[in-house]
């Protein structure tokens, strides 16, 4: 029997099988042939979409806008100043109003009840661009970019480096565990995932025969590693004085020329975007002068060598969008 997710919401790959994920996996690596071959594949070309965000992004609001008009859809943006949501409405009232004027609605914000409440109002597919508890959508695009290095990714062992209870770790920890692969957590001990989420995770473990596993100490986290994953220091969103106590606590767990020279020799290095791989940006340089790092979670020999694929992570958020708005407005 085939898939079909026709009019399903995409908040937490938590509410995905392994073989719908692989189905949109599929979809994704068709669509980004399509698009390399210049192939026109606007299928969608009766349908309009809006995307509101409450946090700012460059990847995820360009990935749903080009991925929307290579469908063919129409797309509206609506940034906070642009919505009455949450302030002169209510968040069931807008999702209401939407529903009826939309086929699809992009969140990405904070909470993910936000999500949760516009997919249950709305009575149209609700996409999750992040929250602060998932990302689902930079999961499929980390899969597919590893899966076009590996082939089969049952059993490759990723490990996230750093805050391990972010959102981004709190999802690949789910997709592994979906699909059959070791996640290991490494990082501080007061910066794991929390307990209910990793039980979550085991139940489905138990079923794929995915490993689960959580350390503090780099070394075992790079032994056997086919895949090093890291991400900021501190969230959007999260206050600046935290900068100082993540430092301390992170600077182990930075991925740097001598952690990834213990994992395995054909190991990649991934990273959701942006990075503070150097002193180029505002931050990087306030950090510089603050702190004295030239980087943090990432040294820029290793962002810019042979074993970094961020870039083509990040490309691979457009046809994973695709491939999820498609599959679930078709």
């Amino acid at each position: 029997m085939g898939v079909n997710i026709r009019g399903r919401s995409f908040l937490t790959l938590l509410d995905y099988s392994p073989k719908e994920i692989r189905y949109l996996l599929d979809l994704s690596a068709e669509f980004k042939r399509m698009k390399m071959a210049g192939m026109e594949h606007k299928w969608l070309t009766d349908k309009q979409v809006v995307l509101l965000f409450e946090k700012t992004s460059t990847r995820t609001r360009c990935s749903f806008e080009v991925a929307a008009r290579d469908l063919g859809m129409g797309v509206t943006f609506l940034d906070p100043g642009s919505s009455q949501m949450g302030k002169k409405e209510s968040l069931a009232d807008t999702a209401k109003v939407l529903g009826r004027m939309y086929d699809g609605i992009e969140y990405r914000g904070y909470k993910q009840s936000v999500v949760e409440d516009l997919a249950r109002y709305s009575g149209v597919p609700v996409w999750n661009g992040l929250t602060d508890d998932f990302h689902p959508t930079q999961m499929l695009a980390d899969i597919l970019t590893i899966q076009e290095e590996f082939g089969d990714v049952k059993g490759r062992k990723l490990t996230f480096f750093g805050d391990a209870r972010n959102n981004v770790a709190n999802s690949l920890m789910v997709v592994c565990a979906k699909l059959g692969m070791h996640y290991c957590a490494c990082g501080p001990r007061e910066l794991m995932p929390k307990e209910e989420l990793i039980e979550k995770c085991r139940a489905v473990a138990a079923e794929t025969g995915a490993v689960l596993e959580f350390t503090d100490d780099p070394a075992q986290g790079a032994k056997d590693c086919d895949v090093l994953y890291t991400d900021i220091w501190v969230s959007m969103g999260e206050p600046a004085e935290l900068w100082e106590k993540r430092i301390k606590l992170l600077l182990p767990y930075q991925i740097n020329k001598e952690l990834i020279a213990k994992a395995k020799p054909e190991a990649i290095f991934m990273h959701c975007l942006p990075a503070f791989h150097d002193r180029l940006t505002t931050m990087g340089e306030q950090i510089y002068q603050q702190y004295g790092l030239e980087a943090m979670e990432v040294t820029d020999d290793v962002f810019l060598g042979k074993q970094g694929r961020q870039f083509d992570e990040a490309e691979n958020r457009m046809h994973t969008i695709k491939a999820v708005m498609y599959a679930t407005l078709k």
